[in-house]
Parts: structure tokens; sequence; C-alpha cells
């Protein structure tokens, strides 16, 4: 092996180091954990699970003897942009940079949309999209948005011009798997329930130009399963519902900027029903889901 980067990325969910080569790559990570019946960590419990999580995910890295770190880099935010910020990337920060100074290699800070979005190019073999304009989703727990994608300074630009304007689809996944009596977070069981509906209904959300809300579903999927008392067809109505507004807006976004490509990231565009019905180049289901690789490639992408 030779020359490589290392970085971090310490999200609300998930604790994860990576290393990239320019070409291959590695992700280690580790869920955080949620007590029952809850739906998300406060930050400060998230900021602490990260520390202490943080050098039992390096050591699962297993860097390769004789490997040269030219660079490392962490997410330090949700997006880019001066007022976003959660206290849990402070923990990937903090590593990052410490360890950069302790080797003496360049530092490199990133928003863990950033991250997402470079993850999720190389991981569907089309990490040629950090070079040109593109449209990409970022669909997970905490962010729905349709980004326009530029190259800049050998690292890309996300600005958001649509997606949700209150809830994030994967609040809305877990908020119905809590109806259901499903874990957290519920993406997959939700994902297997609903697979196995006998009834394809749905609510459609408003959709405007390219935004839409969210926060009506919630309520809709509440009142399906009091009257339906199916498991299997409100996950499926659930799911529907999100994905409604998600294809409405991929066509007019479409109709907007032509034959832009779409790239699709975040835990959500992981969902086997998202990709049957909305076009676009999908990443590795693994690497759709929080990681660090993303990190490590653009942190890469600096020096080489």
């Amino acid at each position: 092996m030779g020359k490589i980067s290392l970085a971090f990325d310490t999200s609300n969910y998930t604790t994860s180091a990576a290393w990239f080569d320019g070409e291959c790559g590695e992700n280690a990570g580790r869920a955080l954990e949620v007590p029952e019946g809850e739906l998300g960590l406060r930050q400060s419990e998230a900021l602490f699970a990260h520390i202490k999580r943080l050098p039992e995910v390096v050591e699962a890295l297993k860097l390769r003897h004789g490997a040269d770190i030219a660079a490392i880099g962490a997410a330090s935010k949700p997006r880019e942009g001066e007022n976003s910020y959660m206290p849990c990337f402070l923990a990937g920060l903090s590593q990052g940079s410490t360890t950069a100074m302790a080797i003496d290699v360049p530092f490199f800070a990133f928003s863990h949309q950033q991250g997402h979005i470079a993850s999720a190019a190389w991981s569907a073999n089309h990490i040629g999209l950090l070079s040109q304009k593109h449209l990409a989703w970022h669909i997970s727990g905490g962010t729905t948005d349709l980004l326009l994608v530029e190259p800049r300074d050998r690292s890309i630009s996300c600005k958001s011009i649509g997606g949700t304007t209150d809830l994030a689809a994967g609040q809305i996944v877990d908020r119905a798997g809590g109806v259901l009596g499903l874990r957290f977070p519920a993406g997959r069981e939700l994902e297997a329930l609903s697979a196995r509906a006998d009834k394809k209904d749905f609510f459609a959300p408003k959709v405007n130009e390219l935004s839409f809300s969210l926060s009506g579903v919630e309520n809709k999927v509440q009142e399906y399963y009091f009257a339906t008392k199916s498991r299997e067809n409100t996950a499926y109505y659930a799911m529907r519902s999100i994905i409604s507004a998600i294809e409405r807006v991929t066509a007019n976004a479409k109709e907007m900027f032509g034959d832009l490509p779409i790239l699709f990231a975040g835990g959500v565009s992981s969902n086997l029903l998202v990709r049957e019905i909305v076009p676009g180049i999908y990443p590795e289901p693994r690497y759709a889901t929080d990681n660090a690789i993303g990190i490590a490639i653009l942190a890469y992408r600096q020096v080489f």
C-alpha cells in the first residue's frame, strides 16, 4: 500500500473511520446504541459515545502495515455554511486534527453532506461526478435535500435547491416504525415489512416545484394503521408516501435542469422501493448509510 488518506465522521448515528488510496478504500463504523423506545440521542450522549468508540473503530479499520498517511480529513458539520453545527462532529474533528498535527500531515474539514455525495459517487462507480455538475438527493434521518453539486477547489460544493421543508424522510421512517413497534432505527425492518404488503396504498404530499412537506405523512400513517391494522400495508404506505414526493420533485428537477445526472446518497436511498421507483445513480447500500470513506476521498483529492 502506498500513500493514503485517513478520515473520521462522527454523525448523530454512527462512529466511522476510513482510508482511501486513490482507487480503493475501506470503512469501519459502529452505530450508536439508542435506548429502546427512544427515537435518537441527545447531542451530549452522542458526543460521549463517539469519544468512547473512536479507538475501537480505528482498530477495526486495520490500516495495513507500511501505509503512508499523506492527509487526514474529518466531517466537521452537517452541511456547508456558517450556521451548520452539531456537537457530535467535534469528536471526529478533534481526533482528525490532533492526529494530523502529531504526524505532521495536512488536515481538511468537510461537511457530512459532502462526504455522503463523494462516498455515493465512488461506490456507484461514478467518481467522475465529483468533477462535473450534477444533481444529488441526500435522504437520511436528518436530511432530505435536493442538491446542485459542482466541483470546487478539488472538492465539491453542495447547494440545496429543494427537498423537504420540515420533517426529513428518515424521521418519517422512524416514526412510522414507532407506530408499528419497530426498533430504532426502523429502516431495515420497515423495508422488510413493506415487501410483504398486499395493498399498494399511499398518500401524495403536496409538492411545490422542488419542495414538499412531509409533516402530514406522519398523521396519515397513524390513521392508516388504526384503520387497517395491517403492519405490512402500513409500512408500504409510509415508504410509498415519502417516495411519492421524491419521485415528483425528481421529475420536476429533470424538466428544470435537463440531462444532469441525479445521484442518490444517505441511508434512506438504500431502500429497495426507492431504487425501484425513482430513476437515478445509487451507491452500494453499505455506502449509502453514514460512513467516513467520502471524507477520505475528498481529503485524498486535496493532495493528489
